[in-house]
């Protein structure tokens, strides 16, 4: 693909996510050029060890909804800080279901979270597939407006 077609496809994927990390993308400028793909690594670390945090919680009896619920909190804080709003939303949902202490509510909610991170982690990654191969045939990134 030439730069042109990567740039157009970068757009069309941009606009799809721009509801999820526009805020994230603006703080990015010259002098941090890797900043958003740095933080975004670091939240999908997180995410993944907090995912792992919350399945083990959920498995133990009995279940010790406090501590599910503080992993639930402490994903919810850093969700909305990259701008990830529909993780966010299940999170406050769980955190219901937690105080609730309704088990099975709890773990809906937890393969829900599962599913939207993997939707996330999948389109972002594809996104900065497309940044890498537009910068590597020496076109630029189209900004986020």
């Amino acid at each position: 693909m030439d730069v042109l077609q990567l740039q157009r496809k970068l757009r069309e994927h941009q606009a799809a996510m721009l509801r999820e990390f526009s805020q994230l993308q603006k703080l990015q400028d010259e002098s941090s050029p890797d900043f958003v793909i740095e933080v975004v690594k670091m939240f999908f670390d997180d995410s993944e060890n907090l995912l792992n945090n919350m399945t083990r919680a959920l498995g133990q009896v009995p279940v010790d909804f406090k501590q599910v619920d503080a992993h639930v909190h402490q994903y919810k804080g850093s969700s909305a800080s990259v701008g990830a709003a529909r993780v966010k939303n299940v999170c406050a949902t769980f955190r219901n279901f937690c105080e609730a202490q309704n088990l099975e509510g709890c773990v809906r909610c937890l393969q829900q979270l599962q599913h939207e991170y993997s939707l996330l982690k999948n389109n972002l990654q594809y996104l900065f597939r497309l940044q890498e191969e537009i910068q590597a045939a020496g076109g630029s990134i189209p900004t986020i407006e």
